[in-house]
């Protein structure tokens, strides 16, 4: 089997940093998600693979083992071990110029089922491998299984109900609100089958916050560009503010330039397993300017221009 390049599959190179395989990552996770090819079978196929290779490079200390071991580091991870502990080479094929094959599964399963694994070893090492007879079968906790989920801001800020499918099972996530970039919520016993009446491991998905059009997400605070009528900046009034929640109303004063920051206390991003707190909603104004006067409005601000000391032909 061929070593999988998840640089190559995300298209980074292998110096690229964690912001550029972010960005690399989000880009081909819109274009092959699901929900836009339905029922395009390859599209699936490749955007689990790309969620495979996001999971491995966001992480630092994966992204190091994997670049030391390639897809043997899961092999390392799981049991401990070294390099030089195991020689991958004897299955090309043996002697100098063999293929080196990578296998990331359990190893019983490589070797087809409970008792070959042994029987295996023994072949190569002799009876002495198993202490003069089988390998005693141990129960053994099942491996965790993890996964990315997108949310967006409107889902993070509300919470709500979001359903996955797991080795072809449909499971209802409840989301709380509050959730934050790179949170992991753990699904128990929803990984992978324990052996020997084992437990099952855990499901656990990292959460990724899609990027939004109208605001930006600092910490819990939350950050917004508002579009001020330009007799409102003026005269002061109320406007309209829409938040991921419910839209709220605020006061203008009079007077307000373009660009005046106005901070609502607690209405930014609520803040997880803390109910009652939040951050804050800082409201950028940018005051519109009408194009289109009508000839009495044109009249009236030639008036204003002069009150002030303008003259205009």
């Amino acid at each position: 089997m061929d070593v999988k390049d998840y640089y190559k599959i995300l298209g980074v190179e292998k110096s690229s940093t964690a912001e550029q395989i972010k960005k690399a990552y989000r880009k081909l996770a819109v274009k092959y998600h699901p929900d836009k090819n339905p029922g395009d079978k390859a599209a699936e196929d490749k955007f689990k693979e790309i969620n495979e290779a996001y999971e491995v490079l966001s992480d630092a200390e994966k992204r190091k083992k994997y670049d030391q071991f390639g897809e043997n580091y899961k092999y390392y991870e799981q049991h401990g071990g070294r390099p030089e502990d195991f020689d991958w080479s004897q299955y090309g094929g043996g002697g100098g110029g063999g293929h080196t094959y990578s296998y990331s599964g359990n190893m019983e399963d490589m070797f087809g089922g409970e008792g070959h694994f042994s029987d295996f070893f023994e072949q190569l090492f002799g009876r002495s491998f198993s202490g003069g007879g089988r390998r005693q079968q141990q129960s053994s906790r099942g491996r965790d299984v993890q996964a990315t989920m997108e949310v967006s801001l409107e889902d993070a800020y509300n919470g709500g109900t979001r359903q996955v499918e797991v080795s072809g099972s449909r499971l209802n996530i409840k989301l709380k609100p509050g959730l934050y970039e790179g949170q992991v919520i753990r699904l128990k016993g929803k990984g992978t089958p324990g052996r020997k009446a084992g437990e099952n491991g855990d499901l656990l998905i990292t959460i990724q916050l899609a990027p939004h059009p109208g605001y930006e997400l600092k910490g819990k605070d939350l950050y917004a560009d508002v579009a001020v009528p330009l007799y409102t900046a003026v005269l002061g009034g109320k406007i309209t503010v829409p938040t991921p929640g419910s839209a709220l109303h605020m006061n203008i004063p009079a007077g307000t330039d373009s660009g005046k920051v106005f901070r609502l206390k607690g209405k930014g991003m609520p803040a997880y397993d803390n109910n009652g707190t939040a951050g804050d909603l800082y409201i950028k104004s940018v005051v519109h300017i009408p194009t289109k006067l009508t000839e009495k409005e044109k009249e009236l601000f030639q008036q204003l221009s002069q009150l002030n000391g303008n003259s205009h032909a």
